[in-house]
């Protein structure tokens, strides 16, 4: 498809971002495993023919950041499973310990040229089109901390199962370091939690854990940390008992206003990212944090 050609080129904001890495499996006669052509895959792929489910596997570690390597890998494997009409369901969990995603990979948007940052910026709204409007049930098994990017990877879900730890956090957080959630960002949020719980948590760019994230919204259902796939296989077996006409047609009715925005808007809202990515004031708040993440690890 055209958004692939584009897609040719990746540390991570405390939750808006992260500083990036690299990206198995047990194959039984039920499950077709998808892997990308990629010395390390960072996504893995089990589909279950039998139930009609996949599951989507993050393993890039250390924490999943979202490089354009990785959102690619994302969308085609999610282009995949959408053009299988055997495919009905999607759970999105982590191989990495205590993290979901930590977000967007800062490395692809600090010190790069306005085409990169623009070519990054086109296939962060490619993954959000493709998921928030997927046909199939989609449950995302957070199993770990999910800050900013990785809060809006499971609010694009249908449903989130979050492990009930109070070590780990949710939210979108972009304000702490000076950026502004896009539009997009925002509205998917408003449709999950509200107008109210949105306008506080994105200007002061709250991180939630795990029970405040349950009280607003922000997850459905919180569960013991070793239970959190159990739950999520469980769960979707309930919607599937839904007609899937209906439930897609209704789903459709309440995101595709939301959807069809971005589409319209889309090459503005990717020119808006540049302008303000670019400018010198951001790329200088986004050294300063490469820096104390140095810090931190020294």
């Amino acid at each position: 498809m055209a958004w692939r050609a584009a897609l040719r080129s990746k540390a991570v904001i405390p939750g808006l971002l992260s500083c990036s890495s690299h990206g198995r499996l047990c194959a039984s006669p039920t499950f077709i495993t998808q892997r990308n052509n990629s010395t390390s895959p960072k996504i893995k792929v089990d589909f279950d023919q039998t139930t009609g489910v996949a599951v989507m596997h993050m393993q890039s570690p250390p924490v999943n950041s979202l490089s354009l390597d990785f959102l690619t890998e994302f969308c085609i494997s999610l282009e995949k499973l959408e053009m299988d009409k055997g495919c009905r369901g999607l759970i999105i969990t982590s191989n990495q310990p205590k993290v979901f995603s930590a977000g967007l990979d800062i490395l692809e948007m600090y010190g790069k040229s306005p085409e990169h940052c623009g070519e990054f910026w086109k296939v962060v709204q490619e993954m959000w089109l493709k998921l928030y409007g997927s046909n199939m049930v989609t449950i995302a098994a957070i199993s770990g901390s999910s800050p900013a990017g990785g809060c809006l990877l499971s609010m694009t879900c249908d449903y989130r199962i979050m492990a009930d730890n109070p070590r780990y956090t949710i939210g979108l957080n972009e304000t702490q370091l000076g950026i502004v959630a896009p539009f997009w960002f925002k509205e998917t949020m408003v449709n999950t939690v509200g107008h109210r719980n949105t306008e506080v948590a994105l200007q002061l760019g709250l991180l939630y854990k795990p029970a405040e994230a349950l009280k607003i919204g922000l997850v459905d259902q919180l569960v013991p940390e070793d239970q959190v796939f159990t739950v999520a296989t469980q769960t979707m077996t309930k919607w599937l008992t839904i007609p899937e006409h209906a439930r897609q047609i209704t789903k459709s009715m309440m995101r595709n206003p939301t959807i069809d925005k971005l589409r319209t808007n889309r090459e503005a809202d990717i020119q808006n990212f540049v302008s303000f990515i670019t400018k010198e004031s951001i790329q200088k708040s986004l050294r300063m944090y490469m820096e104390m993440l140095k810090q931190r690890k020294a």
